[in-house]
């Protein structure tokens, strides 16, 4: 699936099952909020905190789709195109960061 494809199919669902869009700053802090999900699972399963019971059957991947979701949500409200986007974004990283990576020491 494209991310353009991704963004159509957000779009369909929210008009086919959820009646509408929550406004922009609903969905912003729902994306805080999927964002700390994802953060408690890896810092809990990944990190030095310690699982807790109820949090062993947290899915990952599930979260992180989540976080997906809303965030497609956004851009199809705000008239983003994230393929567009990430392209030009990854071009900028590219130009502005092509040798920086490379050449760090604490990276080796």
């Amino acid at each position: 699936m494209t991310i353009n494809e991704a963004q159509t199919l957000v779009d369909k669902w929210i008009k086919e099952y959820g009646v509408r869009y929550f406004n922009e700053l609903t969905n912003m802090a729902m994306l805080t909020e999927e964002v700390g999900e994802v953060a408690r699972i890896i810092a809990r399963r990944y990190g030095e905190q310690s699982e807790k019971e109820s949090d062993k059957n947290k899915n990952l991947a599930d979260e992180m789709a989540d976080v997906l979701f809303v965030l497609i949500c956004l851009a199809n409200q705000t008239g983003i195109d994230l393929e567009k986007a990430l392209t030009k974004n990854i071009n900028k990283k590219t130009q502005r960061d092509g040798t920086r990576h490379i050449n760090n020491e604490k990276l080796k």
